[in-house]
């Protein structure tokens, strides 16, 4: 039976919009009408039976292997959609399939799918794709599909995906410039290194100029690019990798993150974004219903951030034999304290997801603040060392130059 989109208006003026079959657009129309809906507009979005799909499905042609984040957010805001429209589970995931993006989120979907066919829960089903629909998803589907809520729930992961998006891309914009720069100057710098000193070097070695000491150390530390410059990639590639792998570690991450906490500014900023993290995936996890403590759980492997997680598990644990989150949180000493008064009044009032929306809003507002910021204020910091360091190269480079043309000989 085709798929058709609609947009209507109800008896109060409020526009909605959904999908919905139906044997031709005018049945479609009546129905609506009935219903007691003006109609705005009808169109055919999906014309394939079920089996069609399934048919298709190797047709599909994608723009990426990998999933992105925004591949995910459409799916959930899709899904979401038609299920309110009425449409099943089965055939949304159908539609769904054919105008997914990601050949890996293509992958997943399909299967869950033929799961989902077979019997097995939306759950179940997505619990089987781990690197794509992590715990948070599995958790928030169970409590849709038991509260009878799977559209709110789905909408509200949408939001949670948008947000963090926008929250994701506000940092790294705010870092692409500074590492722009950072580059050009490092290129500017083996172009001299590799290219221009040689030829420079050889027409002072000619001229038996005696060259001044600035100009001196500068050609030996490009001799020394020049001739070591796959030790040095390489000792700079062994160094990443010996870094990694301690970090990868239990022990060298919680060094790790305690080096970075202990930053000026940066250390500051690092701890607002995790903590704007746990706040925002307990906010959707309470306020979907989901118990405190299992909250906890699942927010102590999703956040991280050993150090955090270590800290939920000791606030879980206080929690769990009796003691309030906020009690908790505020003898872990870890969060800062406008945020624990927060959560302490949205235990008190029994609204306590709300609050820590109210938390999460505040503190990603205040990082996306100062990303602007710095932004703003390391372009002028960057563009001076840019211009000190090719400066010192260039004075360095031509100053024998302009004392040989004036007759000087070189230096003495």
């Amino acid at each position: 039976m085709p798929m058709f989109s609609y947009t209507v208006k109800d008896n109060t003026g409020r526009t909605k919009t959904g999908l919905l079959e139906s044997f031709n657009e005018q049945a479609l129309v009546d129905r609506l009408q009935k219903e007691g809906y003006f109609v705005i507009d009808v169109r055919l979005t999906m014309a394939k039976t079920v089996s069609q799909d399934a048919g298709k499905r190797s047709e599909v042609r994608f723009d990426h292997d990998k999933m992105k984040l925004e591949d995910l957010l459409v799916f959930s805001r899709q899904l979401a959609t038609m299920l309110e429209a009425g449409v099943t589970m089965l055939r949304s995931l159908n539609i769904i399939i054919s105008q997914i993006q990601s050949k890996q989120l293509f992958t997943a979907v399909t299967q869950i799918h033929d799961d989902i066919e077979h019997g097995s829960s939306l759950s179940v089903a997505l619990s089987k794709h781990p690197k794509i629909f992590d715990q948070f998803w599995v958790s928030l589907a169970e409590v849709g599909e038991a509260s009878g809520t799977m559209p709110k729930v789905l909408n509200k992961l949408a939001d949670h995906v948008e947000e963090d998006a926008a929250f994701r891309s506000t940092i790294i914009s705010a870092m692409v410039y500074p590492c722009v720069l950072l580059a050009v100057c490092t290129g500017a710098v083996m172009f001299f290194a590799l290219v221009v000193a040689p030829k420079f070097e050889a027409i002072f070695t000619q001229m038996h100029a005696q060259l001044p000491l600035m100009t001196r150390c500068l050609l030996r530390t490009f001799n020394f690019i020049k001739h070591e410059i796959l030790f040095i990639i390489g000792g700079v590639v062994a160094i990443v990798f010996l870094l990694k792998s301690y970090i990868a570690t239990s022990f060298g991450r919680l060094k790790y993150e305690k080096f970075l906490f202990r930053l000026p500014v940066v250390g500051e900023i690092t701890k607002l974004i995790v903590v704007e993290r746990f706040s925002s995936q307990m906010a959707i996890l309470v306020d979907s219903g989901v118990p405190l403590l299992y909250s906890l759980e699942i927010t102590e492997k999703l956040v991280d951030n050993k150090t955090c997680g270590l800290v939920i598990a000791q606030v879980r644990e206080q929690v769990r034999e009796g003691a309030s989150m906020a009690d908790a949180l505020m003898e872990a000493g870890f969060f800062p304290m406008m945020s624990v008064q927060m959560i302490k009044v949205g235990e008190e009032t029994g609204d306590l997801g709300k609050m820590l929306q109210h938390v999460a809003d505040f503190y990603q507002s205040n990082v996306e603040a100062f990303m602007k910021r710095f932004g703003t204020l390391i372009e002028p910091f960057m563009l001076l060392f840019m211009a000190a360091m090719i400066g010192t190269i260039v004075i360095s480079i031509f100053m024998p130059l302009f004392k040989l043309g004036q007759g000087g000989g070189g230096y003495h």
